[in-house]
């Protein structure tokens, strides 16, 4: 399995049984030396802040949701249990000026 950016893929990130829905956000390198994935995860519980971005309503998600980047994280590609989605172009943008926020990479 190879996760491509701005795919929204269900994970199980081992909190409590439970699987969340996540955006990769690492660049797509088959030949990876480790079966890694950067994500940021999804919520549905806005902050309003800066290290957020509202999706537009995505047909592959129950309820409107928002990427958390200050969640950044990987996990191993093997957690990622099902692909949902894809993300518009527009919106992977927004979360790359986040993640250059977030980080302080300007």
């Amino acid at each position: 399995m190879s996760p491509r950016p701005g795919e929204v893929w269900l994970a199980d990130l081992g909190l409590a049984a439970k699987t969340r829905p996540v955006v990769i956000v690492s660049r797509h390198d088959p030949a990876a030396p480790r079966a890694l994935a950067l994500y940021v995860p999804l919520t549905t519980q806005p902050r309003g802040s800066d290290y957020e971005v509202n999706l537009p309503k995505m047909s592959f998600l129950r309820e409107v949701s928002t990427a958390n980047v200050q969640g950044l994280a990987s996990s191993a590609t093997v957690r990622l249990e099902r692909r949902l989605g894809t993300l518009p172009a527009e919106t992977m943008t927004a979360i790359k000026t986040a993640l250059v926020f977030a980080l302080e990479l300007d």
